[in-house]
């Protein structure tokens, strides 16, 4: 298993950056506010220089409510991505972000990772993770 600690430098691994790069689908783990965990299939991006993950969704979704209830600091959360034996998980801190010039950002590099555009929506927002701990096997 590699691992990483919480810095704000996060050193990623080549191999855990290119298992991030191939087209799989991950889930995202956010907290209802009693708690409880709210885990959802998502398509996500992410950019190791900047440690930055990336999942673009509707404005309406439990996930999106989830963070944003969390607040101005928003909410840890978990990124999971499995191949057979192959996974990691990158931890983070999540907030929302509405800027038309930063969601159609991450809709561009949806489409490089997945090889389509994401479908036109207006209520189409950002969730940003700033990560800052990593784990996986296999990679």
């Amino acid at each position: 298993m590699t691992s990483t600690s919480p810095s704000p430098a996060l050193n990623v691994p080549e191999a855990l950056a290119a298992f991030w790069r191939e087209r799989h689908y991950s889930t995202l783990t956010t907290l209802r506010p009693g708690g409880t965990p709210h885990v959802v299939p998502v398509s996500v991006t992410f950019e190791p220089d900047t440690a930055t993950a990336r999942v673009v969704s509707r404005r309406t979704s439990k996930k999106v409510r989830n963070i944003a209830e969390a607040g101005e600091k928003g909410m840890r959360v978990a990124l999971c991505q499995v191949d057979g034996g192959r996974w990691s998980t990158l931890e983070g801190r999540a907030r929302i972000r509405t800027e038309a010039d930063v969601v159609s950002d991450a809709e561009r590099r949806y489409e490089e990772r997945y090889g389509r555009r994401p479908r036109p929506n207006p209520e189409r927002v950002l969730i940003e993770i700033a990560v800052d701990r990593t784990m996986g096997r296999g990679i």
